[in-house]
């Protein structure tokens, strides 16, 4: 007989004696009673799976599961409880959490599609539009307010391997350059794709000297020398394969180096692209496909948008907004953990709306994983049916 619910089996893929050694580390119990670091994070993490927007919500939703409390090692749970400790408990307890994890699902996740074997990166960030009365520390426009969440995606189990938040104000090339927001040094040879708003050749000069290579699409205002061809274009869509120079005053003496321009034709939008990178050994057509493949990011962002609470918040303090958005990204990992463990077939939104529908059931994951949507739904309904007999 089973004894655990699908939450419980959850829980139990975060590391207890890592979790304590990050809460000890801020003092995240100091002074608790009862409502201690790890009941916050089951009830804020109950509140993504089950896509709960208030705190009232997520009080009601707990209490009519309260038999189920014991197993979850949940003793109470009140709104202005969890406020409280949403708005005082440090949030770098889940940040710590988070790449705990992390490294954990890099483990299981699989390689990306490319026949080369380099770490394949993509950054960018995204806007979450907020009320500026209400959180008058995001600040974006003069009557607006908005946060951005930074993201450095690795393509191999399209984790994301970094993340910060910032007001929407700042831009996204200070992320990468200025050593506050502690970017990561990527390892020699990994490839990263960004779009024209991370073009600072000060920062890609310092990729070169890494020996990382990147990827990005070129200004149209591009100062340059064209030194000669790279190599002869062998298929229709490459227009020019060019090796330059840059002779900007300022642009030549901030990347002294040779750079690579592909000219590109892509027949889908009838549009001539230019693409700029300091990797010369890839086919142009790969440099090409490596621009598109960041796309994925942006299939990312859409995906934690619509299926995880970042966009509604349960408290209006900076340190309870972040709470809120590491733990929305820990179930994301446990998601695709649970994904790359099992080599579950179906999409990540399919896995999660089965987890909603079940998530209080005494059921196996692997069992669960088994059923459809549709299958799920009708075995909750008849357990529903059976309690009122």
């Amino acid at each position: 007989m089973i004894k655990h619910t699908v939450f419980n089996q959850i829980l139990q893929m975060i590391y207890r004696y890592n979790f304590k050694k990050s809460v000890d580390r801020y003092d995240g119990d100091r002074y608790t009673k009862r409502f201690n670091c790890w009941q916050q994070f089951i009830v804020l993490l109950f509140a993504q799976a089950k896509g709960l927007k208030s705190l009232r919500d997520i009080q009601i939703s707990l209490r009519s599961q309260h038999r189920k409390w014991y197993h979850l090692g949940l003793e109470s749970v009140a709104k202005s409880t969890l406020s409280d400790a949403n708005n005082n408990r440090n949030c770098d307890i889940f940040k710590e959490i988070f790449y705990d994890l992390l490294s954990k699902c890099q483990r299981l996740a699989p390689k990306h599609n490319f026949k080369f074997n380099k770490p394949l990166y993509t950054m960018d960030s995204t806007l979450v539009n907020l009320c500026l009365s209400i959180f008058p520390w995001a600040k974006y426009r003069k009557m607006k307010g908005a946060l951005k969440i930074h993201t450095l995606l690795d393509h191999s189990g399209c984790l994301p391997s970094f993340i910060t938040v910032t007001d929407g104000k700042v831009h996204d090339i200070r992320v990468a350059r200025d050593k506050h927001y502690d970017f990561p040094s990527l390892l020699p040879d990994s490839i990263i794709t960004v779009d024209r708003a991370y073009i600072d050749y000060s920062w890609l000069y310092s990729c070169t000297k890494q020996h990382v290579f990147f990827v990005t699409k070129a200004k149209s205002n591009i100062d340059c020398e064209v030194l000669g061809q790279h190599t002869q274009p062998k298929r229709k869509s490459v227009i020019a394969d060019q090796k330059i120079r840059l002779t900007g005053f300022y642009t030549s003496k901030k990347y002294p180096e040779t750079l690579r321009l592909i000219t590109f034709y892509d027949e889908k939008t009838d549009n001539e692209l230019q693409f700029l990178s300091n990797n010369f050994t890839l086919a142009a057509k790969t440099i090409a496909d490596l621009y598109k493949a960041r796309w994925k990011i942006e299939t990312f962002f859409r995906w934690i948008k619509q299926n995880l609470k970042i966009k509604t918040f349960l408290g209006t303090s900076y340190n309870a907004v972040m709470t809120q958005i590491w733990i929305a990204m820990i179930y994301y990992l446990l998601l695709a953990f649970i994904k790359f463990q099992t080599k579950y077939s179906y999409s990540m939104q399919e896995l999660a709306r089965i987890i909603k529908e079940l998530l209080m059931e005494n059921i196996s994951i692997i069992e669960m994983l088994r059923m459809n949507y549709q299958k799920c739904k009708s075995i909750k309904l008849k357990n529903y049916q059976l309690t009122f007999l």
